[in-house]
């Protein structure tokens, strides 16, 4: 149709009209608008509402009536559950808080109870048993040991519940003989200072010169070693860009942070080793740190990765020690690591040992010679002469005091639990064709390695793995250390020792559920709750449901209700938190106040 012949000039079409104001009804239109079930999500994720959670079948033994319940999922990572992961990182943060400046051991409020008379005797009934048990076996009577093993048993599972710690060796399964190592340290490392370790957790006291007495602690951060130079884009605290070996400057999100500067030469194979043993040195380290600062020295810290892919770990640490100290602690801290040797591959993924039925154990492929079995290659360590087949070292170490009470402690509590609710290797996540790269390279050295003495990559070294069986096939472990998402770390995110703040997660939820109970209830914060409000467990039974069985409101429904729950929480919380209105002395009656 001409539109002149219309006495209508048309207007010009722009694409960027056509994108941003589509027409009313349109399909652009339609897909311009967010699903239903994403608002949902995202308003659950504002409340701290659970998205994943899972129903269980709640019966009333005293009224025979059932519900539905649901429970939070518990993720750790935010890309499984957003709303459980925060709430995990705020307790990590919590725990953290309250552990760091302690100025009084947790432990010293803590008076061990004296046993009961009835765990004294259940004891004293367990060393008749074990003695009878001992006689039995020198006279050859086996009916008579399986006798008294299950008295024993049963023994046993009288005292777990009494009020009694930990369990006493079984006389039917005698502990495994153990490899023995000298502790004689190597000659090529610097020497470690040593005193005797004290029990006191807490760090030294300093007066201010003003008369003030300060008692600071430490936030430390280990990294490893380098294993050949990078592309970097450090800066100063005043934001100057440090310039990079390669001669550049790199802003913060140039393609190639973190890439090596010449790939062929940067040592892939260490970097893969020092990421499967890093666990085992951070805690050879804080040994070595005990000994030498004659403390017990508490800590709590988060690994997280670095943009090279090489993990680090940022510490909170209780009290302070000189940094040359910490330095030549670190300088004087490694890790051997006691297995057969791998460095040299003896068979490759695509031509590997083959089972032999017969003989029951993997052979050449080749000559059809067996191979060598685990227990033999341990053997061979036992000579005096024989070498670790890996020794990692740590690199730099950084340390900086914090004190108690300032926006700097509040902002370092945050700093080391940053990632927390992110994967190890999704913080560093390639986004570049040279960081991807330098992440396959990596994942694939990672891929031919042993990371346990089961491990099925022994096989290319000539080695049996222990417990060798049929099926095993080298380069595809299903071990954490050989997964993408790893890049070879595979101990514990969040490290915190045993005394940092005598509480465990499970503790400091109950804190805060007393506190909010206490709130709610009106009583003073701080004030004890009535017994009356602890729940009946022996009222109460639950049961595994599926989202499918019969009863269950769909998942989006019971989401709306938990978000509606959690409004209704917080709105009564607040209201209980808020002071009273005065009441005035005169001119205003009660009737008055009341309407």
């Amino acid at each position: 149709m001409d539109h002149t012949s219309m006495g209508v000039t048309p207007r010009a079409l722009n694409s960027q009209d056509t994108v941003d104001a589509p027409r009313p009804g349109s399909r652009a239109d339609r897909m311009a608008q967010p699903f239903a079930r994403d608002v949902l999500k995202s308003l659950a994720e504002v409340h701290g509402v659970c998205v994943r959670p899972i129903p269980l079948k709640r019966t009333d033994h005293e009224t025979g009536l059932w519900e539905i319940v649901d429970i939070p999922c518990g993720a750790r990572l935010a890309s499984v559950c957003a709303p459980c992961a925060e709430k995990q990182r705020k307790l990590r943060m919590q725990q953290i808080r309250e552990g760091w400046h302690l100025t009084t051991d947790p432990t010293d409020a803590i008076t061990v109870e004296t046993p009961a008379d009835e765990v004294k005797a259940l004891v004293l009934d367990r060393c008749q048993l074990v003695f009878d048990r001992e006689e039995a076996v020198k006279a050859a009577d086996p009916t008579q040991v399986a006798r008294l093993d299950v008295a024993i048993d049963l023994l046993d599972e009288q005292l777990s519940g009494m009020r009694v710690r930990g369990t006493l060796p079984s006389p039917a399964d005698p502990a495994s003989p153990r490899r023995t190592r000298s502790t004689r340290r190597r000659q090529d490392t610097t020497d470690l200072p040593r005193l005797p370790v004290d029990s006191r957790t807490t760090g030294k006291v300093y007066t201010t010169p003003d008369g003030r007495k300060v008692q600071p602690s430490t936030l430390l951060t280990i990294t490893l070693d380098s294993y050949g130079p990078v592309h970097t884009g450090s800066r100063t605290r005043r934001g100057k860009v440090h310039p990079c070996q390669c001669g550049h400057l790199h802003h913060p999100v140039d393609p190639a942070l973190g890439t090596p500067i010449d790939p062929d030469t940067y040592d892939y194979r260490r970097a893969a080793l020092d990421a499967i043993f890093f666990a085992a040195g951070l805690d050879r380290f804080w040994q070595n740190l005990r000994r030498a600062a004659g403390l017990n020295l508490q800590y709590a810290g988060a690994v997280e990765m670095q943009k090279r892919l090489a993990p680090h770990v940022h510490y909170a640490m209780r009290g302070t020690l000189p940094k040359a100290l910490l330095r030549q602690v670190a300088a004087a801290t490694y890790h051997q690591v006691w297995w057969p040797q791998f460095d040299v591959q003896v068979y490759t993924v695509a031509k590997p040992p083959v089972w032999d039925h017969t003989a029951e154990c993997y052979t050449d492929p080749t000559t059809g010679e067996p191979l060598q079995t685990w227990a033999e290659a341990l053997d061979a360590l036992d000579d005096e002469d024989a070498e670790p087949a890996y020794v990692l070292r740590l690199g730099k170490i950084d340390a900086r005091g914090i004190t108690h009470g300032t926006k700097d402690a509040e902002r370092s509590v945050r700093y080391v639990t940053k990632y927390v609710t992110k994967d190890l290797a999704e913080q560093a996540d390639p986004s570049s064709a040279t960081q991807k790269a330098h992440y396959d390279r990596l994942h694939e050295e990672l891929a031919t390695l042993p990371c346990s003495p089961t491990c099925a990559n022994w096989l290319l070294y000539g080695v049996q793995p222990d417990k060798a069986k049929q099926g095993l096939t080298p380069g595809r472990c299903s071990g954490k250390v050989h997964q993408r998402k790893t890049l070879g770390f595979t101990g514990r995110r969040v490290l915190i020792s045993r005394q940092w703040s005598g509480k465990t997660l499970k503790d400091h939820r109950a804190d805060n559920a007393a506190w909010v109970r206490t709130v709610l209830a009106g009583a003073p914060e701080g004030d004890a709750l009535p017994t009356d409000t602890a729940v009946d467990r022996h009222r109460y039974s639950f049961a595994m449901v599926r989202n499918s069985d019969p009863g269950v409101p769909d998942l989006q429904v019971r989401i709306m209700r938990a978000i509606a729950q959690r409004e209704l929480w917080r709105r009564q919380v607040y209201q209980a938190q808020q002071p009273p209105d005065p009441v005035p002395a005169t001119g205003t009656s009660a009737l008055a106040l009341a309407a």
